[in-house]
């Protein structure tokens, strides 16, 4: 362990503070497709008994029409937002009829891409943009990217930890920038720790071969439907379903909150000659939100995030700029095939311990060959994780996965023995123990297993994810949602249509105008 996180972890213990981790934030975001009973691409709308996409909290559409996501609120407890998310799963299956939500980060058998439904959210000038931008992604990157699912982890350290901390690290400066500056070091340390969250938790090393038709690709034939690579962990986060060179070339900066918002903001407003070849408006239609680099922020793709809630129509870039950081979002979780929500307590246990060995161990700027460095382990990770003798890139030369892995291993099992004598309890020891068992043997990790099913069962793809799909579906109705609930979610529906109904009835400008005064905005 290193000394910095050490002597952290003994402040903590010695000022009494360790128990406000206790506190600490969590929200879940989990995307998942719906398909019809042939596990064919639903092409129906969003079913109007879930409420509006636009305007309901919980349960929105991702890119596709399709991809239906669920957001939990925020909880103390990641074992409460993972039962809300149970719930939201449960309300869901009661109104889809004979649809199915597709378990799997990569999606089953693909129509022709031009019949994939882009996801649509009324005529206001709000659901418009919305709609619009992903009209904007169609031209860019194709709509097959817009298929993949994924989950997002949210967490955020409790406010009354951060004035302490700023004292014990001697900063006088703002609480707000301290704060801002922390998380920065957290990403920063995430991005540099990220591929084992790949190896040990990657569930995407096949997919269906219509998802490449016609396309170019490196993958493998496992059988006539299915594509895959004999040792990745996570094809979602390799480069598969779209090409993005323009944003390649943005060097987004990760060092600090100034330099992040000012290179989004520069991409944003920088045009960028293959989509303004596209054009924004054509024959009266849109294509596009604008011809620049990024049509907003959100486009731009990373596997963590800095984030702030946003006010009424404000943009999340001046948010964070204004009132600094409130969250960081980690983005490169795959639905896992084998758990009915696609995520466990035992994983979430272990990304609070790795986040907070982000925030707590030291860390300094990431330099562009260091930059180069941590994306050419990712990309071996993602394809050639599990490869027996695969070695990463450190800043001491190379060193095989799994003994770099336990290394890591061995500071989070620091953080882990202080949660757990603050929870009285043995939970984040076991996620460490179940975690190092993977790196001891590649077999047990989620890609490996779902490789060994097809194989051992000889099925595709599709068909172990369809099985999958209706064992969890049933799962989950066999516990059927408390009434309180049940009743929640459904006024929370009915609620969501009447708001959007409000919404479009209030807009008094055109569409032209709507956007023409959020881009001078």
């Amino acid at each position: 362990m290193s000394a910095a996180l050490e002597q952290k972890l003994e402040w903590l213990t010695a000022q009494g503070l360790a128990p406000l981790l206790k506190g600490i934030l969590h929200g879940i975001e989990k995307e998942g497709l719906r398909v019809d009973a042939e596990g064919e691409l639903a092409m129906t709308d969003h079913p109007r008994a879930l409420g509006s996409a636009l305007s309901h909290g919980h349960i929105t559409t991702d890119y596709s029409e399709a991809l239906m996501e669920f957001i939990t609120p925020v909880f103390k407890e990641s074992g409460e937002a993972l039962q809300f998310l149970t719930e939201l799963h449960q309300f869901s299956f009661q109104k889809l009829e004979d649809e199915l939500i597709w378990c799997a980060s990569m999606p089953g058998h693909m129509p022709d891409e031009k019949q994939i439904p882009i996801a649509r959210y009324g005529s206001s000038n709000v659901g418009t943009m919305k709609h619009v931008y992903r009209v904007g992604l169609e031209h860019r990157y194709g709509k097959m990217m817009q298929t993949i699912a994924g989950i997002h982890y949210n967490f955020s350290l409790p406010e009354a930890l951060w004035p302490h901390y700023q004292r014990y690290c001697g900063d006088t400066g703002s609480l707000q920038e301290f704060r801002s500056a922390a998380y920065f070091s957290l990403i920063r340390n995430f991005r540099r720790y990220s591929w084992l969250l790949l190896y040990l938790f990657g569930a995407s090393p096949a997919l269906c071969k219509s998802f490449l038709a016609g396309k170019p690709h490196q993958l493998e034939e496992l059988d006539q439907d299915t594509l895959y690579l004999p040792y990745a962990t996570s094809l979602r986060m390799s480069d598969l379903g779209y090409s993005n060179k323009a944003q390649a070339s943005l060097n987004i900066c990760f060092n600090r909150l100034d330099s992040y918002v000012d290179s989004l903001q520069k991409a944003i407003a920088t045009p960028y000659p293959a989509y303004e070849a596209m054009g924004v408006k054509v024959d009266g239609q849109y294509r596009q939100l604008n011809s620049n680099v990024l049509q907003i922020e959100n486009e731009y793709y990373s596997d963590i995030r800095p984030k702030r809630v946003t006010e009424s129509g404000e943009k999340p870039i001046h948010a964070l700029k204004t009132r600094g950081v409130e969250y960081i979002e980690v983005r490169n979780t795959d639905i896992n095939p084998f758990l009915p929500l696609g995520i466990d307590q035992l994983q979430a246990d272990f990304l609070d311990l790795i986040l907070i060995t982000c925030l707590l161990e030291n860390d300094g700027e990431i330099s562009d060959v260091e930059c180069q460095m941590i994306q050419q382990n990712n990309n071996l990770v993602v394809t050639r994780g599990r490869e027996p003798g695969l070695k990463l890139q450190q800043q001491g030369g190379e060193i095989e996965l799994p003994q770099l892995g336990s290394r890591l291993l061995q500071q989070i099992s620091q953080v882990a023995q202080m949660m757990d004598r603050i929870d009285n309890s043995s939970r984040y020891a076991d996620a460490v123990t179940a975690q190092q068992a993977k790196l001891d043997d590649s077999s047990l990790t989620p890609s490996a297993q779902v490789l060994a099913t097809l194989q051992q069962q000889q099925i595709s793809y599709n068909q172990f994810v369809m099985a999958q799909n209706k064992a969890h579906r049933q799962q989950l109705l066999d516990h059927p949602i408390s009434a309180e609930q049940q009743q929640y979610l459904q006024q929370t529906a009915d609620r969501s249509l009447q708001d959007q109904a409000e919404i479009e009835a209030a807009d008094r400008i055109s569409f032209e105008q709507y956007l023409a005064e959020y881009h001078a905005s």
